[in-house]
């Protein structure tokens, strides 16, 4: 989360093993029409770009609960945009790491049809 506060694209992209997958969200979107996930270095370097560069994002966390290797967040994120507007959503991101502590997977739950613009 504090790599995509910065917008800092490469310490994000550090985070994650070359075989992590991204769902955010989970299932078909207009992220991810398939809804199969952002697979690999280069597909996760296009999520980034494409959905994460396009405004400034911050998260406000309301609960946090790990076990093993996985971490469950609850909270809301918003994003800001350079002509002013924001929209915001509630959403559950899991987060799965592997024995060196990279993430092999994160898979946000949240509905599109859930977006507050403001």
């Amino acid at each position: 989360m504090n790599a995509v506060e910065a917008g800092d694209r490469a310490a994000w992209l550090s985070l994650f093993t070359p075989d992590a997958v991204v769902a955010d969200p989970v299932g078909p979107s207009p992220f991810d029409p398939a809804g199969l996930g952002h697979h690999g270095p280069d597909a996760i370097a296009g999520f980034y770009d494409n959905v994460i560069a396009k405004g400034r994002i911050s998260f406000a966390i309301r609960e946090s609960f790990a076990a093993g290797n996985e971490c469950a967040n609850v909270g809301t994120i918003t994003t800001r945009f350079d002509d002013g507007s924001a929209v915001e959503v509630d959403l559950v991101s899991v987060y799965t790491a592997d024995s060196d502590g990279r993430l092999a997977s994160l898979r946000a739950y949240w509905e599109i049809d859930n977006l507050r613009y403001r």
